[in-house]
């Protein structure tokens, strides 16, 4: 979101954020329809009935054998690579598209790659095969996914003093943790792993007996099984080389715009695109390749919601409230104090952001109960039944290879009990070292109700492809916080118990994801856990050295006017805020404006499922809207511009936008992501930028002019 949530739906907030609506199903099919003259659709369709026939003489390797070095060792180099992006995204807009596509890509040109070359050494000693490259994309996906369920730009920054005091809450002291490598790593291994083992034992009733869809899953499958036939892998080879062009032109216009940058407020990210006066609004297009990319990715109803929302905020009501200085906040205030213009900023995103969640998560509970009556009805496999999947005859020869191969590498229910039990006995006595203020009996509750949570999240997820898992943070934020209360750090736990709860709920609901790609690619759920294990250990450790590089490379991370203003981390602790001390902070009338907007969100949303799908498209997403309330409109220019280029390349050759965009864009984003790497090493080399490129009005100009020259 977005992918671990990251990664396989737009990541822009709450059921979204950082969550992300995954797109490439659509774009995935192009692929399928050419390989296997079929569509997309469940895995028991007539179209891909003949997708395992095509690979009937090839055979399955074991899962020990699936599990080989050369695929960590490609999971690792691509882990790298997308956590810096995934990081980058994180800590400038939070919004994360799905990477998948880029994953799955490289991951299939490495290994063959490699595979070449020892063949023609005569070294081969075994060929790459669809499940390794499951295994592949399944540890790339956890390693990368760890910098959004982190909260490296939401809830774990939120801690900080660089953010504390950006607030107006009374007692920062006892509520704020700065950043440091050794307790991350060490809280990121305590709490990252228990969901896996919270949904392990539902892996057989969620993938076989209730055949959930699991789009994003269901999507990487396609992709993958498209890789390994002949026509697959020709339009693969086209699609690395396409994106490595991309990738290139990317991170060479990075540097080539670094030149230019050597104060605020310089060179081409600050180029007044439209006048100085729209500028000082935050209207402007800023050259940025990655926003461009995640434009192409993200859907057209995405980017026109942004847009719509910036076009709100910042066209119309911002520039009101402003007028009103002097009269609903103090006229001495600066704009970045939350008890001036800020704090509507900040406050009316949070209320849509709520609102928008609140209605998603009710909507998805009751599809869920739903599909749960719909199940017993129908007198089908309950989740606590021991039996086998009832034997239907309309089973396609798909899905009788494919459930046969899923069933016979089990993992023991007991594994998974005694791997929940024991994580989370470690993660009760050690979580409490790291955070005093949290004791022992918040987290014990937590991970009670959690296997729970982390059900509905999966099954959720399979019905609607929606990961809820920045929900169910906020809830723990409010409850757990609220418990705590503002005498005892309560600020500090709400955001240390939404860590908790948003890693549990999300790393289940991705491991099923990865069970069903599994299933669809014959790769063994033994294969799938260890990778997911590997993958979740390599990102615990990858993530937060990268965040780290960002920490003290930039000085000015996390503030509202830097190049990484971590919009998210401001917006997470003010929520804990709000569910300790109340809302006496606030500014006049911003409580009535944050109620407003609140409903309107729901309002917008029960429109948007009650209207007809045609009329439905034209109605923008709340929660899209609310990203630049605080942010501005600057990279919803850039995603606009993306969008425009899909849509013009789109009219001109469907089928060549609908196979090579996703590259395209992927290429645009890794590229510019992977240039915060050279870009932070220079910052703390202490080598500065030589040029400063700015752009003052003609009467700014005569002074300067007049002030050097005498």
């Amino acid at each position: 979101m977005t992918t671990r949530d990251a990664q396989r739906r737009f990541h822009g907030g709450d059921s979204h954020e950082n969550s992300t609506i995954s797109v490439e199903q659509s774009k995935t099919t192009l692929m399928e329809n050419e390989d296997y003259g079929g569509g997309g659709g469940g895995d028991s369709d007539d179209t891909l009935q003949t997708v395992e026939m095509l690979f009937q003489d090839k055979e399955v390797p074991s899962w020990r054998e699936q599990l080989t070095i050369r695929a960590f060792v490609v999971s690792f180099i691509l882990g790298v690579l997308l956590t810096f992006t995934v990081m980058k995204l994180n800590l400038t807009t939070g919004i994360i598209p799905s990477l998948n596509v880029s994953a799955g890509l490289l991951g299939f040109f490495f290994v063959k790659t490699w595979t070449k070359f020892l063949e023609k050494a005569g070294m081969l000693k075994q060929p790459f095969t669809r499940q390794e490259n499951t295994v592949i994309q399944t540890c790339v996906v956890a390693t990368s996914g760890i910098a959004f369920s982190g909260g490296f730009g939401s809830y774990l920054f939120g801690l900080s003093s660089a953010v504390a005091k950006q607030t107006t809450e009374t007692d920062a002291a006892q509520n704020t943790k700065d950043p440091s490598l050794s307790w991350i790593i060490g809280f990121l291994f305590v709490v990252s792993f228990l969901g896996l083992f919270s949904i392990l034992p539902l892996r057989k009733i969620m993938v076989i007996d209730y055949k959930l869809v699991y789009p994003s899953g269901t999507a990487t499958a396609h992709l993958i099984n498209s890789f390994h036939t002949p026509l697959g892998a020709k339009l693969a080879k086209k699609q690395v080389r396409t994106l490595g062009k991309f990738f290139s032109f990317s991170f060479l216009w990075s540097f080539f715009q670094w030149f230019f940058t050597a104060g605020d407020g310089c060179g081409f990210s600050s180029f007044p695109s439209f006048g100085l006066k729209a500028y000082e609004n935050r209207f402007y297009f800023d050259f940025s390749a990655v926003y461009v990319g995640v434009g192409m990715i993200c859907p057209y109803l995405i980017n026109i919601s942004v847009l719509v929302g910036a076009i709100l905020s910042w066209g119309v009501m911002w520039p009101l409230i402003k007028a009103r200085k002097g009269d609903w906040y103090a006229a001495d205030l600066s704009e970045s104090n939350l008890r001036g213009v800020q704090g509507y900023r900040v406050f009316v995103s949070i209320a849509m952001i709520l609102g928008d969640g609140l209605y998603n998560f009710l909507k998805v509970l009751g599809k869920t109960i739903q599909g749960f009556i719909k199940q017993y009805k129908n007198e089908e496999v309950m989740p606590v039944s021991a039996r086998g999947s009832p034997e239907q005859s309309s089973n396609s020869y798909d899905d009788e290879v494919r459930t046969k191969l899923f069933l016979k590498d089990g993992i023991p229910v007991w594994a998974s009990i005694v791997g929940y039990v024991g994580i989370a006995i470690i993660s009760i006595s050690t979580v409490p070292q790291i955070f005093h203020q949290m004791k022992w009996y918040y987290i014990l509750v937590i991970y009670i109700f959690a296997p729970v949570l982390a059900f509905c999240n999966a099954y959720g997820c399979g019905l609607t492809d929606w990961s809820l898992a920045s929900t169910y943070g906020k809830l723990a934020i409010f409850a757990i916080g609220a418990w705590a209360g503002e005498a005892h750090g309560g600020v500090l736990v709400g955001l240390a118990a939404c860590g908790v709860m948003m890693n549990i709920v999300s790393t289940a609901s991705d491991l099923m994801q990865d069970f069903k790609t599994g299933y669809m690619t014959l790769a063994s759920p033994r294969s799938m856990f260890v990778s997911q294990i590997i993958g979740t250990a390599m990102g615990c450790v990858i993530s937060p050295c990268v965040f780290w590089l960002f920490y003290k490379a930039f000085d000015d991370l996390g503030s509202p006017d830097s190049a990484y203003p971590a919009p998210y981390a401001l917006v997470y602790r003010n929520m804990s805020i709000l569910g300790v001390e109340g809302f006496g902070s606030l500014p006049s009338n911003c409580l009535t404006l944050c109620y407003f907007f609140f409903a309107v969100a729901i309002v917008i949303n029960i429109l948007r499922d009650t209207v007809l799908r045609k009329w439905a498209k034209y109605i923008p997403l709340p929660m899209a809207m609310a990203i630049p309330f605080y942010l501005g409109p600057y990279f919803a220019i850039d995603m606009c511009v993306g969008s425009l280029i899909l849509f013009i390349w789109g009219k001109k050759n469907k089928a060549m936008a609908d196979a090579f965009a996703p590259a395209v864009a992927s290429g645009l984003i890794c590229g510019d992501g992977i240039w915060t790497l050279p870009t932070s090493i220079l910052a703390l080399a202490g080598i500065q930028p030589p040029i400063c490129m700015k752009f003052l009005s003609r009467a700014a100009n005569v002074k300067v002019d007049t002030y050097l020259s005498s």
